[in-house]
């Protein structure tokens, strides 16, 4: 990897926003173990580095700033890009990897902890590169240049959005005629939720239920609120490590799959005075729907002494930590990222990290391997982007879907740095199928 800084990249942007540079040794470790296990990205930075896709062009990425997503950033400099690089959540901030990157010559604004007024300045100083392309996770960029900083998008050309929250955001948006320019739905890409949110969403909270808690999930209750691609993988791992799975939706169809699925489905809360329901039952609670006010007093009222509540969607709504704390007679943290609730009856509830995304809060994210294909749709998906600009046929200003190439190349990718073969339809095969297409 080249680690020399580009000349001239510093140029009319702020100084860095970082908490100490002294740790950016760690940091390097870091990147470099998560680029030994994302062969998809090696192959791009390879390719990228002698193609320079994005020579000239800004690129302003706000992800989970740990070594993953430090990964990706360097892969689009390696293209050409200059690249300024914020956190998409306070507490998923890797101080090592930011002093790294900002080693690496990378614009980085960006520590753990900070106030949501420090994040807010930290994104905004991030845009200030008036970047040409956008790499989001929960649409906080691209709605900074549609409201605050909207002078800083003079030449955007588009964005890149990561999670169901950010599309579904920028979705109204554009069906509100409000939309200034194109983002890619990276979510919705087959590479994307089928992997990254069913499979790294799954893993890597109950990797942050266990070592939070230090509690074993074998033969406990766990009710898992949205049967989404992330629910589907918390579901499908708690399972997998003995849990014993309930499922709630709102859904129909969704409920109807859970159900298909080998999962019990329940209310959540109560649907009358003393009904069954999911909350009286669970040991451990996780959130995954994209709504807000999912437990809420109503439903806590019912849990059981002990109960652990976790939240594994973007936002932090989805359990109401106002109402929690108000039924709280005593609010101590009981463990590392752990905090205790207890009930004026005496039964304590724990939440962890704050109700924050549990998963890059509590844990270290998806695994490299996960976020490789994740990250490749990223980067290609930008790509496609400044291409389709520089080749005269920019993309309208909507929410687009990632073209079915980067799907499958992504995959191809994947599948050759793996050793593994598969089958391909012979010219009849193909003429076969055609003959129903005509």
């Amino acid at each position: 990897m080249n680690t020399e800084r580009s000349p001239g990249t510093r140029r009319s942007m702020p100084d860095d926003i970082l908490r100490n540079p002294a740790l950016a040794a760690e940091g390097h470790r870091k990147i470099e173990w998560v680029r030994r296990n994302m062969p998809v990205l090696r192959s791009l930075e390879e390719r990228f580095s002698r193609e320079q896709p994005f020579a000239g062009i800004r690129a302003a990425v706000s992800v989970h700033l740990e070594a993953k997503t430090a990964y990706l950033a360097l892969v689009m400099a390696a293209g050409g890009a200059q690249v300024s690089v914020t956190g998409s959540n306070p507490l998923s901030t890797k101080d090592d990897v930011v002093a790294a990157l900002q080693e690496l010559g990378l614009h980085v604004y960006a520590w753990h902890g900070a106030t949501p007024q420090e994040f807010e300045e930290h994104q905004l100083t991030a845009l200030r590169i008036a970047p040409h392309v956008v790499i989001d996770d929960g649409g906080d960029l691209v709605h900074h240049l549609h409201e605050g900083a909207r002078e800083f998008s003079r030449d955007t050309l588009g964005g890149c959005e990561e999670t169901t929250a950010g599309v579904l955001r920028n979705r109204a948006r554009s069906v509100a005629g409000k939309l200034r320019f194109p983002v890619i739905a990276v979510n919705n890409a087959q590479m994307k939720h089928l992997f990254d949110n069913r499979y790294g969403t799954g893993h890597s909270t109950m990797d942050a239920l266990m070592r939070t808690t230090n509690r074993v999930l074998t033969g406990a209750t766990l009710v898992v609120a949205g049967y989404g691609w992330c629910g589907r993988g918390i579901a499908s791992c708690a399972a997998g490590l003995g849990a014993r799975v309930i499922v709630c939706e709102v859904d129909e169809v969704k409920a109807l799959e859970a159900v298909m699925d080998g999962y019990r489905v329940m209310p959540l809360g109560p649907l009358e005075e003393g009904g069954a329901c999911a909350a009286r039952e669970g040991d451990f609670f996780v959130t995954a729907t994209g709504v807000c006010d999912v437990i809420t007093p109503r439903e806590v009222a019912c849990m059981k002494d002990g109960a652990v509540l976790a939240n594994a969607g973007h936002f932090y709504d989805e359990i109401d930590l106002e109402g929690l704390a108000a039924m709280a007679g005593e609010v101590q943290e009981v463990r590392e990222n752990l905090t205790g609730y207890r009930l004026e009856d005496g039964r304590w509830i724990n939440l962890i990290a704050q109700g924050k995304i549990v998963n890059i809060a509590a844990a270290d994210g998806h695994p490299a391997e996960i976020m490789d294909t994740s990250f490749a749709v990223q980067a290609l998906s930008a790509e496609y982007v400044v291409l389709s600009a520089r080749g005269g046929t920019p993309l309208p200003p909507e929410v687009i879907p990632v073209p079915a190439a980067i799907d499958q190349g992504v995959a191809r990718l994947l599948l050759a740095a793996r050793g593994i073969r598969h089958d391909t339809l012979t010219a009849a095969q193909q003429a076969y199928l055609d003959d129903f297409n005509k």
